[in-house]
């Protein structure tokens, strides 16, 4: 287990600062909310659902409607806020009672926001980095607190959503209800992970209420595409039987050279609940996606150039994913619960680009490369959750327990070809810029080369009450299995195990406000062997964290501050002896604080600011050509980052009635272009905005129509971003305009 270190005063008191300046913050106009902070307990509002086009941009809201905890989503939902959510302990725990930053996505502001990927979803929250990787609508591709949630930090409905290589399962934001980021290592009830946190998204399911909506939506670079979204309860049912559609169809270009964003899903959803005690619901999905195999511009410099790498002729990414799974619980009393969630993934992708490799000596012509390759990944994920309630005197518990299990098999083959012949690419004219007039060959896939994994978790929860306290104790123990077969068939076996754990303890200083401090460990598993053929320690990691919440009494104002010091240990880096081998000895630190306020002041009309000061550096690392980069800032992540979106809808008193105008800023400040530090990414300052307008203003009759124009860098601003000495370009600016219908 790793060993605890002293957490840095000036967090402390900075919080105490924070703690002192909030309690003197005006109190704004409140929505009907119940919430009795002298006992550290939430009763969850609830959301305004029911007929669609009422006070806000939502067709339905489940508002936790499946399950109370362990995936069910958040609840407690107004607007942009919600009281409530279970990602951080897998228990119904209200957001001041947990002592790790969270942040929760809303239905209402990914619809206001018109989010096409989770990226563009989380742009707003503190502690993340959305742009490392430019324009690059391939992957959910993003950082928190400068760790990489690619791969091991992607949940959904509590279930660890498994990628590998070029096979990440993209999450559609339109399908699901929620979105939560729970900042900072969670092994300790997650098990494997990243040290930065969690990103957990809900699916929608069905709820007890008739309900529909429709949207057609059109944009720049030729976007067309269609929303639905149905369900309600099954007639003749007796209201134990609910359904749910979802779905999508898309067929857009993008300013890449060729390069298509096509979509289609569908996602089926039931729901029976044979008694108050019972629920079981029942999820899937199938999507197709078609994208560009390559994003790349080449790059001179650590700039990125006008010159697009891939080609049309040889230039595709299509993935295939489908997925089935539950979500059970069932009440023995008001003081027991069991659940179990279970998800099957399958998912395949056939990946094709083109790549300059660099200009030839005449001056007008690059040669080029081809890459191919195959990959099929299927897993599958269970989670059992035992929870109690229990008092014992003066303090009241809720223990949870469970045990969960991960599978996957991922197999791959790779083809590269490079000059003349079969699998190579023509050269590319630089003054004509002759794209896609050339044939392309694809060259021979290699031979396969196959990976598994199992894990299987054991964990252990207390949250105990008393007094002004809330102690919160995890532990877990995991056991992973990994089995790999490479091209040429030799099989290896990497076996590692880990006891992680959470210690957190949040305290009532004044109604709503609530100081907190915890420490928490992390670890990873690391295929491979170094130069004397050991197999590599797992990446383990700790956190310090402390902080404080403040939800302004009767009001929809939430506000938080949170300073954390993270050590990333046994991370791989080049063997300073041997270059051409990678050694389990480096480290990373990332310190910093982050500020976030989110605020609903009446229908429609909601805030979310959020500040990120960010110290992210090598402890003890070395480049690929040996250099040693000790005390250097990794590149590409911005050290200070700033955001805020602000809507507001015009009353009912008002000529403009109906009318609802929002607007975004979304500023990074420099970075390191490279991880030696010589050269320096610019300062970047995004503007994002939308307009839109309900009919029902005009007349009742007409309740349910909606329009809307979502318009994202409108200022066309040019921008690119350099990590590790590769460079991305951003998104130009795009326009959506959508006519929607609810009922």
């Amino acid at each position: 287990m790793i060993s605890p270190r002293t957490a840095p005063v000036g967090l402390l008191l900075t919080s105490t600062a924070l703690s002192s300046a909030l309690v003197l913050a005006s109190p704004a106009l409140a929505q009907p909310a119940s919430v009795e902070l002298s006992e550290l307990s939430v009763e969850g509002s609830r959301s305004r659902t029911g007929l669609a086009g009422a006070d806000s941009n939502v067709a339905v809201s489940q508002d936790s409607a499946a399950t109370s905890g362990g995936g069910g989503g958040p609840s407690g939902v107004t607007g942009y806020t919600a009281r409530i959510s279970p990602t951080a302990t897998k228990t119904n725990t209200p957001l001041l009672e947990t002592p790790q930053s969270v942040t929760v996505l809303t239905r209402e502001q990914l619809n206001d926001r018109n989010v096409q990927t989770l990226k563009e979803a989380i742009s707003y929250v503190a502690g993340v980095s959305s742009n490392v990787f430019g324009f690059d609508p391939r992957f959910d591709s993003f950082y928190v607190r400068g760790f990489s949630l690619t791969y091991d930090g992607i949940f959904r409905d509590g279930l660890r959503q498994i990628a590998s290589g070029l096979t990440v399962p993209r999450i559609e934001p339109y399908g699901i209800e929620a979105a939560t980021i729970l900042r900072g290592p969670t092994s300790g009830l997650y098990g494997l992970g990243s040290p930065g946190g969690i990103l957990d998204v809900t699916t929608k399911r069905p709820v007890f209420t008739r309900f529909g909506e429709v949207q057609l939506q059109v944009g720049n670079f030729d976007r067309y595409q269609g929303n639905f979204d149905i369900g309600g309860p099954v007639e003749g049912t007796d209201g134990t039987l609910a359904y749910r559609i979802t779905g999508i169809k898309r067929q857009s270009d993008t300013f890449l050279p060729g390069g298509a964003d096509d979509r289609s899903y569908i996602a089926p959803a039931f729901t029976w609940k044979p008694s108050a005690d019972t629920t079981f619901t029942f999820l899937s999905e199938y999507q197709e996606n078609k994208l560009p195999g390559s994003t790349t511009f080449f790059n001179q410099n650590f700039r990125p150039t006008r010159l697009y790498a891939s080609d049309p002729a040889f230039n595709d990414f299509k993935q295939q994913q489908g997925r089935v799974g539950y979500a059970f619980e069932h009440r023995f009393d008001g003081d027991l619960f069991f659940r179990q969630n279970f998800r099957f993934y399958d998912v395949n992708t056939d990946y094709r680009y083109t790549s300059i490799a660099g200009i030839n000596p005449d001056g007008v012509t690059a040669s080029r490369s081809t890459g191919f390759s195959r990959q099929h990944l299927t897993q599958f994920t269970l989670d059992n959750q035992i929870e109690a309630h229990v008092t014992t005197g003066p303090v009241q518990h809720t223990l949870l327990a469970g045990l969960d299990y991960a599978h996957y098999d991922f197999n791959y083959r790779f083809g590269f070809g490079f000059g003349f012949g079969f699998g190579t690419a023509p050269d590319l004219n630089l003054v004509t810029r002759n794209y896609g007039l050339q044939p392309i060959f694809a060259a021979p896939l290699g031979p396969r080369t196959a990976q598994s994994q199992d894990q299987v978790g054991l964990y252990l929860q207390e949250q105990a009450k008393f007094d002004r306290f809330v102690l919160t104790l995890s532990g877990r123990y995991d056991w992973v299995f990994q089995n790999t077969v490479d091209t040429t068939g030799t099989a290896t076996q990497q076996n590692d195990q880990a006891f992680t754990g959470r210690v957190g303890l949040n305290y009532l200083l004044a109604p709503g406000l609530v100081p907190y401090a915890s420490y928490a460990t992390t670890f990873a598993p690391q295929p491979g062997t170094d130069a004397s053929g050991r197999a590599f320690r797992p990446a383990t990691g700790d956190q310090i964290e402390a902080g404080v919440k403040y939800l302004i009494p009767g009001t929809n104002i939430q506000a938080s501050f949170a300073g954390f010091d993270i050590v990333q240990s046994s991370v791989l880096r080049t063997d300073p002896n041997n270059i051409a081998f990678q050694i389990a000895t480096g480290s990373v630190q990332s310190r910093g604080f982050e500020m976030e306020a989110i605020a609903n002041f009446a229908p429609g009309t909601n805030l979310t600011l959020a500040y990120t000061h960010l110290d992210l550096r090598y402890l003890n690392h070395t480049s690929f050509t040996g250099q040693v980069l000790d005390g250097n800032y990794l590149s590409g992540i911005p050290g200070d980052t700033f955001t805020g979106f602000l809507t507001y809808l015009f009353p009912p008193s008002s000529a403009l009635s109906g009318l609802t105008l929002g607007g975004g800023l979304r500023f990074s400040a420099n970075s390191y272009a490279n991880d030696e530090n010589t050269i320096r990414n610019p300062t970047v300052t995004l503007f994002d905005a939308l307009v839109a307008y309900d009919f029902a203003a005009i007349d009742p009759k007409y309740r349910g129509l909606r329009a809307q124009v979502n318009a994202s860098n409108i200022f066309d601003r040019d921008y690119f971003t350099c990590q590790a000495g590769f460079c991305y370009r951003g998104a130009p600016a795009a326009v959506i305009g959508s006519l929607i219908y609810r009922w």
